[in-house]
């Protein structure tokens, strides 16, 4: 059995690790948005920032991509993504079924919002979203740059997401 990880913000330009494989993928159930307040990687406590997280709604789903982990590497890698991705435990960690582009589906390791977890800020406007994640800096660097990377990533990928490609736009805007 082969290890995979879903992707869907910076592990898509930053995983941590070289993939075996990288393969398109799908996740129903989910929605990308920006509805985890970041207090540590792009932001702080007192300036929180917003990062990417998958909220749980029912008839979508998440396009990303699910990278393979070589076999003599998952414990390291997971190690190292439990590290990065469980800092504050806004994340629940979750075995999910993904579609690959190829029509395989396999069990992908997925970290989602948890909706009940003093950080998670879902069905916040736009706008604000990009106010926030305008003036945000944390221990990883800037909040608008970890926005530009994944929504460039995500263009290079042929994945259309309207509501981060609105936010580049705006937070472009907001910072010239």
């Amino acid at each position: 059995m082969t290890m995979w990880v879903f992707g869907y913000g910076s592990l898509l330009w930053n995983p941590g690790f070289d993939p075996v494989e990288s393969v398109l993928a799908q996740l129903p159930g989910y929605h990308r948005s920006f509805c985890m307040w970041s207090i540590h990687h792009r932001g702080t406590e007192e300036n929180p920032g917003l990062v990417l997280a998958l909220d749980e709604v029912e008839q979508v789903q998440c396009n990303g991509l699910a990278l393979a982990v070589h076999s003599d590497q998952e414990s390291r890698v997971l190690d190292a993504l439990r590290e990065r991705e469980l800092v504050s435990s806004a994340y629940l960690e979750k075995q999910l079924q993904v579609t690959l582009a190829d029509g395989r589906r396999v069990e992908a390791v997925t970290y989602v919002i948890d909706p009940c977890h003093v950080q998670y800020c879902g069905g916040m406007d736009l706008e604000d979203q990009a106010r926030v994640i305008a003036g945000a800096h944390g221990g990883r660097g800037s909040n608008a740059e970890y926005l530009y990377n994944t929504a460039a990533h995500l263009h290079e990928l042929g994945i259309r997401d309207p509501e981060l490609d609105w936010l580049a736009e705006r937070v472009r805007g907001i910072r010239a």
